[in-house]
């Protein structure tokens, strides 16, 4: 009984993670591409008539943790390298 509640206790930390990240992360990005596309109204001559600021803060906001996932997701996967080789040890690595 003591194994399969430590695997089911490991089992929903990796389906919570892979949410965030394997749908999460994408569901962002596509908040980020509406707001960026509703943050400016154009008017009849083609001219942008008026800029939503909330929302292009918003886009910007979405875009930025995309960036910032993806250079933790980098630097965590380059842990060991980056400890051997320059001495940074990041995320707990000895």
């Amino acid at each position: 009984m003591h194994t399969l509640v430590t695997n089911l206790n490991s089992l929903w930390k990796v389906v919570a993670v892979s949410l965030m990240l394997g749908a999460g992360l994408p569901i962002v990005f596509a908040v980020g591409v509406r707001l960026w596309s509703s943050a400016d109204t154009v008017g009849q001559d083609g001219s942008v008539a008026r800029r939503n600021y909330p929302a292009l803060a918003g886009a910007y906001a979405c875009f930025a943790l995309i960036v910032l996932a993806i250079v933790t997701g980098i630097l965590y996967t380059a842990k060991a390298f980056l400890a051997a080789k320059f001495g940074i040890h990041l995320f707990g690595q000895s």
